[in-house]
């Protein structure tokens, strides 16, 4: 079995941890542990992303759909914040399906919906506001590139697809797949070699 964050069932021996960190003003505890990415802190580049996406866009009433959500800094962090939003939180990775589940329960955020897919395998909604994704480099441009395409048939018109990528781990080739399935795509901002990309479905 393979022990890769991005493996649906890692095959390491569990050592959680509960640790505290303050996103878009609220307070998280959060709970983590071997076998998902980032399990001391939350990444810089989530924070990058969190941070210009909730500055830059009304997600107030929002629905969204955050894939790859790990044990779900980016998706709570929205759900906390704008409380009347809908939040989707996907990931392959059973152990952080899990973690989701309680960093949710334990930080009293109730607007969630959280639950196992393998990209968009189960995602059966089409009319997400937006779909927002820190996706997993290590896993593979296929992968990579499979996520972001994919986000398309899964957003209503108007609806817009915003990724996090460092440019030495793919972030023009990440620019030119959503500009070739989508039709345009900007860099919303950049911070220590995070780009955060946006593409709009039009039709």
């Amino acid at each position: 079995m393979a022990n890769y964050y991005y493996s649906e069932n890692p095959d390491v021996e569990s050592k959680q941890r509960v640790w505290e960190f303050e996103l878009l003003g609220n307070n998280f505890k959060f709970t983590t542990d071997n076998g998902v990415f980032s399990k001391s802190t939350v990444d810089f580049g989530s924070r990058v992303l969190i941070d210009a996406v909730q500055s830059e866009y009304d997600l107030s009433t929002a629905k969204i759909l955050d894939v790859g959500c790990g044990y779900g800094p980016i998706g709570l962090s929205f759900a906390k914040k704008n409380p009347q939003a809908r939040v989707t939180m996907v990931d392959v990775n059973e152990i952080a399906m899990d973690l989701a589940r309680t960093n949710a329960q334990n930080n009293h955020i109730e607007n969630v919906e959280i639950f196992a897919s393998n990209q968009y395998q189960n995602v059966t909604a089409t009319d997400y506001n937006f779909v927002i994704t820190n996706p997993p480099i290590r896993a593979g441009k296929d992968v990579v590139h499979g996520i972001l395409s994919g986000a398309k048939d899964h957003l209503k018109i108007g609806g817009k697809l915003i990724a996090v990528i460092q440019k030495k781990q793919g972030a023009p080739s990440a620019e030119k797949k959503m500009n070739e399935v989508f039709g345009n795509c900007k860099i919303i901002t950049k911070k220590k070699g995070y780009f955060i990309l946006s593409s709009v479905k039009e039709s």
